[in-house]
């Protein structure tokens, strides 16, 4: 039966069935065109984490490139073949490699695994819905989003390597295909595979911002929703929004390299030869660009914030600290983002008024963070701490937000950014703030919810071992780059050996490389835990974590509709635990409410 069938069914209150099984559901529709919300998050995961593995893969080659350059290592001719001939690694295929794991990391791991996640599998069930608005739009824009995602990797295997222009992009360098070997059919391919991948992302939105709009069960006003449906809801508008300007930019890109227009092109020069290019601007493709890449940075964040509030929450055994000023600091969030892009661009020959004003913008965006930040030690603190692993990677991005927030602030600032851009300091920001930040959410998350997702329980002390060491190595990885930034190391750089200036540097760059090779290969016992929890770990009780959320309402047995017969109904937010009154410190959703009991004013 399709969701829609599903919900009007509800809607004309025929409750006595059992929702979803008319008919028999063959391997194929069960599994790989499912319509049932939580087979698609389990797609979005599994597909995201296999990216994931080979963006990672990508960091530790050119890690190793860096730490020793020249070198010749077996493991590069094994897994990057004739990119490394004799086992060293080119140049052109060094910029691919950073190039390629960007895009990897930043879209089709953190945008689509993390919110396609997590967007998916919790939405219906936090609500109080069958399913999704649309099954059949859920499901398409999946599989966009899968061939978008063989599409990227497929270009590392195409005449000429992979994009070599930065994950960024620039123009020229991604405009002229003659420009570099990584500007030819590799550079096609990727603007192909990031217009599907943009198509997925909006039919994804559009159906969540539907779903939470539309179907809430009774009495689940949106003051009472629990904070991860805030941000899913949150990033959803924020990526309609922006998205699709990165679209209309990848479009004039192609325009540019394929039909002879010059919209961020004017007079270039190549070997003496002038072409005939003129009246364009590469600085308008930044603006473009940065506009949805700034927004994009919180498309990321905010689901993993979400996801740490409601695991703080659960685990910390008391209500949530300041719930309105949590949405509120979201909503900020999602206002502030898309009027900031411009600090990216200080250097660009931007005005400097506008750098001010782009500056102020930047930093008031500070305030709804720390908004955040503060309500989550404030939540913390005298709780009774359930240390699991899924809470201790919620408390590591509660740091790793703190420490790399910090650094934006040096960034943000036009007269101060001048100094660092483009070097490693950069680099050490930004992955803190979203890289780490988000794949602990995303960590946090898997952790908590895998009962939720296949019924089994992952191995707790794999887990801590997974949080101790990703912990330790990610911050041995970026927090020496702040210092090798501020001594003016460049980013993306092939090798380092030709300026004797950074010689002192080497060193520091051998370390963070160590960390990052230990780190990398820590990974692989999450994987071990993943996968064999699957289909190996404890079964999970109805509602391990004593959660009062809808989702642990719903029987560990999954089914198309999610409840058999009537869907809870909802009497009180989210974040009743230790409430005073009653005899166990949690107080599900759908627990009526005693006579004289008072609703906590959030």
């Amino acid at each position: 039966m399709s969701a829609e069938a599903l919900h009007a069914k509800d809607h004309g209150h025929d409750h006595g069935h059992d929702h979803g099984h008319h008919h028999k559901e063959t391997f194929i529709t069960k599994y790989i065109f499912s319509q049932d919300h939580k087979m698609i998050a389990k797609q979005y995961l599994i597909t995201g984490t296999i990216m994931g593995v080979i963006g990672v893969m990508m960091s530790i080659f050119f890690r190793m490139q860096i730490a020793w350059p020249k070198e010749s290592f077996t493991i590069f001719e094994i897994f990057l073949g004739n990119w490394a001939p004799d086992g060293v690694l080119s140049a052109d295929k060094y910029l691919a490699l950073v190039t390629i794991h960007g895009t990897i990391m930043v879209f089709f791991v953190l945008t689509a695994g993390l919110s396609g996640t997590f967007s998916n599998l919790l939405i219906p069930l936090q609500i109080g819905a069958r399913d999704m608005a649309s099954g059949f739009l859920n499901m398409v824009s999946y599989w966009l989003f899968f061939i978008s995602s063989v599409i990227m990797v497929l270009s590392l295997f195409v005449e000429g390597g992979a994009a070599s222009a930065g994950w960024t992009i620039y123009p020229p360098l991604s405009a002229l295909p003659e420009a570099i070997p990584g500007s030819g059919l590799g550079m096609t391919l990727w603007l192909v595979s990031m217009a599907i991948f943009i198509a997925s992302s909006l039919l994804g939105s559009l159906n969540y911002i539907v779903t939470v709009i539309n179907l809430r069960t009774k009495g689940m006003s949106m003051t009472r929703l629990p904070l991860t449906i805030w941000a899913f809801f949150v990033t959803a508008i924020i990526g309609v929004v922006s998205f699709p300007v990165l679209l209309s930019a990848a479009l004039l890109l192609i325009f540019d390299r394929s039909f002879g227009t010059s919209f961020y092109l004017s007079d270039i020069f190549i070997q003496g030869e002038v072409l005939h290019y003129q009246g364009g601007s590469p600085v308008l493709f930044e603006h473009l660009f940065w506009f949805l890449g700034h927004p994009e940075v919180y498309i990321v964040l905010l689901p993993a914030l979400g996801i740490t509030s409601e695991i703080i929450a659960t685990n910390s055994r008391k209500p949530i600290f300041g719930y309105r000023a949590m949405v509120a600091s979201i909503l900020a969030i999602a206002f502030l983002s898309t009027i900031v892009w411009g600090h990216h661009m200080f250097i660009s020959g931007m005005n400097p008024f506008l750098g001010s004003v782009f500056t102020f913008t930047t930093l008031l965006i500070a305030i709804p963070s720390a908004v955040k930040a503060f309500n989550y030690i404030t939540t913390l603190w005298k709780g009774n701490l359930q240390l699991n692993p899924a809470m201790l990677f919620s408390i590591g991005l509660v740091s790793t937000f703190i420490t790399g927030g910090l650094t934006g602030i040096i960034l943000g600032d036009s007269t101060l950014d001048i100094n660092v851009h483009d070097t490693y300091f950069v680099v050490a920001h930004f992955h803190l703030v979203m890289g780490i930040s988000a794949l602990y959410g995303m960590f946090a998350g898997i952790y908590h919810w895998f009962p939720r997702m296949f019924g089994r329980m992952m191995n707790k002390n794999l887990g801590y071992i997974h949080f101790w060491v990703t912990a330790v190595c990610a911050y041995g990885v970026f927090f020496p780059m702040h210092f090798i930034g501020m001594a003016g190391l460049p980013r993306r750089y092939y090798t380092n050996s030709e300026f004797p200036l950074f010689d002192d540097l080497a060193d520091v760059n051998v370390v963070i490389t160590m960390f990052a090779i230990i780190g990398g290969i820590f990974q692989l016992v999450f994987l071990y835990n993943f996968f064999s929890s699957m289909f190996y770990g404890k079964k999970a009780p109805q509602n391990p974590w004593k959660s009062n959320t809808l989702e642990w309402t719903a029987p560990v047995e999954h089914m198309h509709g999610n409840w058999p017969g009537e869907i809870p109904h909802v009497h009180r937010w989210a974040y009743d635990y230790s409430k005073p009154g009653h005899d166990d410190d949690f107080v599900p959703q759908n627990v009526p409410m005693k006579e004289g009991e008072e609703e906590l004013h959030h």
